[in-house]
């Protein structure tokens, strides 16, 4: 009986053994699914300008100006700006226009209202601005550079046909920094005094649009 009962445990472990052999503990590689999607991520280097540390800046411009009545001249001049936040900024400005006889001494021939010096125009004035869109200015697919829109307004003087008038101006602008110290601006200005010429004083709307450069320090 118990070498009946011993053949049986026997032949039990037999086969449990060769169940083990056949059976794989652990899947293999092989076994594993094929990654039918490779990502392939290629990374770019993007340089990016930020503003210099110093709070100043500098520049020059150019571009053209509509003096109501008096045609449009190229102008030129010079801007300092003090930077008081990230977002708001101070500007000093001056510029200069030689401006051109008006449509009533074209057609008259003769009749000049203002002799040549009176005819330059000089304005001054002291602005402020605020960067309402701060961001930023794709060149292609390499290269990215801070830019700003921005609104200005402020107050001044003009000196024009012997006068010296206040000034309001408004307008905005767009920067674009191509790198720590150096930017590149474009501004659009609305430039309002008043003029007495033939004895009715008239508000004038002297338009400006100029393009320039400007540096940090």
């Amino acid at each position: 009986m118990e070498s009946r009962i011993c053949g049986i445990f026997l032949r039990c472990c037999a086969l449990a053994t060769l169940c083990a052999g056949t059976v794989p503990l652990r899947a293999t590689a092989a076994d594993q699914p094929e990654q039918v999607v490779r990502p392939e991520i290629e990374r770019r280097d993007i340089s990016e300008a930020d503003i210099d540390t110093e709070d100043f800046e500098v520049g020059a411009f150019f571009g053209a100006m509509n003096v109501e009545d008096f045609g449009t001249n190229p102008v030129y001049g010079a801007r300092l700006t003090y930077h008081v936040t990230e977002y708001v900024f101070a500007e000093a400005a001056y510029g200069h226009t030689d401006t051109s006889e008006t449509s009533f001494e074209r057609l008259s021939g003769s009749a000049q209202l203002l002799d040549s010096s009176d005819r330059k125009l000089d304005y001054y004035n002291l602005s402020f601005g605020f960067n309402v869109l701060p961001g930023e200015s794709f060149v292609g697919g390499r290269w990215a550079f801070t830019s700003d829109f921005y609104l200005v307004g402020g107050v001044g003087s003009t000196s024009f046909a012997g006068e010296d008038n206040f000034t309001w101006n408004f307008g905005f602008g767009y920067k674009v920094l191509a790198n720590d110290w150096l930017a590149l601006r474009v501004d659009a200005r609305d430039h309002v005094f008043d003029v007495d010429l033939l004895g009715e004083k008239q508000t004038n709307h002297n338009l400006e649009l100029t393009g320039g450069v400007s540096i940090f320090f």
